[in-house]
């Protein structure tokens, strides 16, 4: 992949890859960590298998939410979750602004290499995901999902 297209955040989570995975995939867990506070999520519809869809609902502080429906291209449990906001369930095109690509590297010592790469259609789908702060809203995100793996 062309390196202008993508960005990526890369961590190592003090959590086996079975645990990080359940984060991302626990309709329970997800609202605990998934947007930077203080937003949070009103509401998580998933369909975990290859074309199975995605919403995730965000809400800001003054209350307005935000749906991000997507579909699953592929579901590894416990190693890899792509997903893209180029369509919706039924494969409905939609606007189509990234597709996402999650992977849980087991390490030793019971922990997880995170990546998480967003890869976009133009480079200057790219440049606009960086300045809604990507790597800030991205980083903090993995901040919580650090701090919720330690209560389960």
């Amino acid at each position: 992949m062309n390196a202008e297209h993508e960005l990526v955040l890369e961590r190592v989570f003090d959590a086996p890859p079975e645990k990080v995975y359940r984060a991302w995939t626990d309709p329970a867990l997800i609202p605990q960590w998934f947007v930077p506070r203080p937003w949070t999520i009103s509401k998580v519809e998933q369909d975990l298998r290859p074309g199975g869809s995605s919403s995730i609902t965000m809400r800001d502080p003054d209350g307005n939410e935000f749906p991000n429906p997507g579909v699953y291209l592929e579901v590894v449990p416990n190693r890899r979750l792509v997903f893209t906001d180029a369509f919706q369930s039924g494969w409905v095109p939609a606007g189509p602004f990234m597709v996402a690509i999650v992977e849980f590297e087991p390490l030793e010592g019971g922990r997880t290499k995170y990546t998480a790469t967003a890869r976009h259609w133009t480079a200057e789908a790219k440049a606009q995901h960086e300045q809604m702060g990507f790597l800030e809203g991205w980083g903090q995100c993995a901040d919580q999902l650090a701090e919720l793996l330690k209560t389960f």
